[in-house]
């Protein structure tokens, strides 16, 4: 069990009496005194309501309530060491966690008072504590509550009681998946980070392009530009629209992460963009883009309609939720009338609107783009996802026509490493302050500064609010793991205002220093546990002129390595044919990886690799130090010398990563981001430092150590 700090058990103890303290607050009663954690000997899911789903929620995947129940028990073992067992059973007993379901949901309300399936109360006695949910779903985020608890109450639970429910049906993010490839692995951790602050909606936009600047690109540039379509078939119908394989999602691997995400009360919201942001269909089908701007379909084209409905006639089958995207964002034709701009526009979306909902039953998003004030009358079906004032005012143009919205605006927007206009991470002053008034942030606010234009939190037309992150730049901006830190610090806090939560601004770095290291089902931090500050360190001379030895690791943590290269009295001889390997993959920011290196020709090839990463001894023709990351290549403007020693390390300090080998200032890597293909603008990049495995992949020379260590 992690003993926190005299701070946090402060932070419990003054916390307001009708909240307990967590990422979102929850409304509580105490009664006085704690229930131990040594004193919970198991997990009992009520027998009558095991098998329930939640039928109401997002997913038509949903989880069952046992489900539920056995990743809750995996998540007190992997986060706090507690290992309570499971079983079903028909009433609480004493020391016992029961879970089940509520015989009247009524009680449950989101903030414009209907039922929802998310609310649950929680009575912890000290006999033990009891869950009841509307639905499975709303007793999952009963375990998140209780599992922060037991981490902020350092394994003691205050006793009392309470009901919670969520203010908004939808909770969550969108990522921009289309401008950079992120692993199914990492999304499926990020659905684990989210539903730790009880986000339920992850939106993917599936597909996009960098910025088409048709002013100074000729059509043999656009046709080449970066786009991409990150899902893959093998229908043939679909021939060439994908041209990215080795960075796409084929549909088992999709469905895997739908349903690992669902699994922890997370939906997938798909993003299939078009008309605007199309010029990966265009470079697939050239006849059907704009000739004045090939990123934009030909609506009055009588293929386009059909080859788009043609996509989602393929891809729907493989979306397990209610809801999908079709886009719809920033559309123009600069040889229509703006009269006939809006009345394609419209057609096209009412038409994609009745063949998606009358061929599958899902609804539809589209972004707010032309408001009914200028003559976008799209069904009143289709929701709204409000996006900026400038475009429209989404409480008088959509909520008050009768259009559902939901809230994305782009106050929290973030776009990857670099933007003229947004931010690189969430800002916490807007979530603690963005209301007119000065008050934090809630998903009625559109317009921090005129009240008049913010919807009442009642709002029954109001969906809840997504924070979108933009690769605007493409996937040499950042990193995969990048991303990650661009949400990591701002997430918790946005969530406990998406659910209606009231932490205050002065209480949030306290709970979030204690809470986040400890989310299950997830390690984007990249954390290695260690008994001291050197995590990892190798002797490559131990083993002198033996191959097929394993390597000890004298940090005590007991990583040892294996090494198929032979030794000689410099160190292990590294070669392609040969490779050192490790039980560690890479290590996360913050770190400083030591060691000596002496390359004995000039063969390029990775020295180290781990993950999607690498530090490279040139590529290709280029003679230069290089970071490796998710495809994409950072230089130095240096190399090892061939048939010299090097003691060299590779440093990891919050946002940027240096190699120093002793002769100065060390040498900075960074990304070279191209500004819609007018300029040039330099920003560092953080990578994560690469264990798994060390030569094997051309390089060749000698190595006499590694060690690695917490600080940088």
């Amino acid at each position: 069990m992690r003993f926190l700090t005299t701070t946090l058990l402060s932070l419990a103890a003054k916390a307001a009496a009708d909240f307990l303290p967590g990422l979102p607050s929850t409304p509580f009663t105490p009664t006085g005194g704690t229930l131990s954690s040594s004193l919970l000997s198991k997990i009992i899911v009520s027998s009558a309501f095991a098998d329930s789903r939640d039928e109401a929620g997002q997913t038509l995947i949903p989880p069952t309530l046992h489900a539920f129940a056995m990743t809750f028990a995996q998540d007190l073992s992997s986060a706090l060491k507690l290992d309570i067992p499971l079983e079903l059973g028909d009433a609480p007993e004493k020391g016992s966690i029961f879970l089940t379901l509520a015989d009247d949901t009524s009680i449950y309300k989101d903030a414009a008072g209907r039922e929802t399936s998310e609310g649950y109360s929680l009575n912890v006695t000290a006999d033990g504590v009891l869950i009841t949910g509307a639905s499975p779903l709303g007793a999952w985020w009963a375990t998140r509550t209780l599992l922060q608890q037991l981490i902020v109450g350092d394994g003691e639970l205050k006793l009392g009681y309470g009901t919670d429910s969520p203010g908004w049906g939808t909770r969550g993010m969108m990522l921009d998946i289309a401008r950079h490839y992120y692993p199914a692995e990492f999304l499926i951790e990020m659905c684990a980070y989210m539903s730790f602050f009880k986000q339920n909606t992850f939106q993917l936009h599936l597909s996009d392009n960098l910025y088409n600047n048709v002013a100074i690109y000729s059509r043999e540039r656009s046709l080449s530009l970066y786009a991409a379509f990150r899902l893959l078939s093998d229908d043939p119908a679909l021939e060439g629209l994908n041209r990215r394989a080795n960075e796409s999602y084929t549909r088992d691997v999709f469905d895997d992460v739908q349903a690992k995400c669902a699994a922890r009360g997370v939906t997938i919201l798909p993003e299939i963009e078009a008309p605007g942001h199309a010029l990966v269909i265009s470079q697939w089908k050239p006849e059907l883009g704009l000739s004045s701007d090939l990123s934009l379909l030909n609506i009055s084209n009588p293929d386009t309609i059909p080859t788009v409905k043609k996509i989602w006639e393929i891809f729907l089958p493989w979306f397990h939720t209610k809801t999908v995207s079709i886009g719809a964002d920033e559309y123009v034709d600069a040889a229509l009338s703006e009269d006939a701009l809006v009345a394609e526009y419209t057609r096209f979306v009412d038409e994609m609107n009745e063949y998606i909902t009358s061929t599958s039953g899902k609804k539809v998003n589209i972004w707010g783009t032309f408001a009914p004030s200028v003559g976008g009358t799209v069904n009143k079906s289709v929701s709204i996802q409000h996006w900026a004032n400038f475009e429209a005012n989404p409480l008088y143009d959509f909520i008050n026509n009768g259009y559902d919205v939901l809230n994305s605006g782009d106050y929290v927007y973030t776009v990857g490493k670099w933007s003229q206009s947004y931010g690189q991470e969430l800002s916490l002053e807007f979530i603690f302050n963005g209301s007119p008034d000065g008050s934090p942030f809630s998903p009625n606010i559109f317009d921090r500064k005129n009240a008049s234009n913010n919807a009442a939190r009642d709002n029954a037309l109001l969906l809840g609010h997504i924070a979108p992150q933009w690769n605007d730049y493409g996937p040499n901006a950042t990193t995969v793991t990048e991303g990650y830190y661009q949400w990591r610090d701002g997430l918790p806090a946005l969530a406990d205002k998406q659910w209606g939560g009231e932490v205050a601004e002065a209480d949030y770095q306290g709970l979030f220093s204690a809470l986040q290291p400890l989310a299950p089902g997830q390690n984007l931090d990249q954390r290695i546990a260690s008994i001291g500050p050197t995590i990892v360190e190798y002797d490559f001379k131990q083993e002198r002129g033996r191959n097929g030895t394993a390597v000890k690791d004298l940090s005590g943590n007991n990583y040892h390595a294996t090494s198929t290269c032979a030794t000689g009295n410099e160190g292990a001889i590294l070669a392609p044919s040969c490779n050192i390997t490790t039980p560690l993959t890479q290590k996360g920011r913050n770190y400083t990886l030591s060691f000596a290196i002496k390359p004995t020709s000039d063969a390029k090839g990775a020295i180290f690799s781990g993950g999607d990463g690498g530090l490279w001894f040139g590529n290709g023709t280029v003679d230069a130090v290089m970071l490796f990351s998710g495809g994409n290549t950072y230089a130095l403007n240096y190399t090892f010398p061939v048939g010299s020693w090097t003691n060299a390390s590779l440093i990891g300090r919050g946002k940027q990563t240096f190699l120093d080998v002793g002769d100065g200032e060390p040498k900075e890597f960074l990304t070279i981001i191209g500004w819609n293909g007018a300029q040039f603008v330099w920003q560092p990049i953080a990578v994560e430092a690469p264990l798994a495995r060390v030569g094997g992949s051309g390089f060749e020379g000698v190595i006499s150590g590694m060690k690695l260590v917490d600080h940088a």
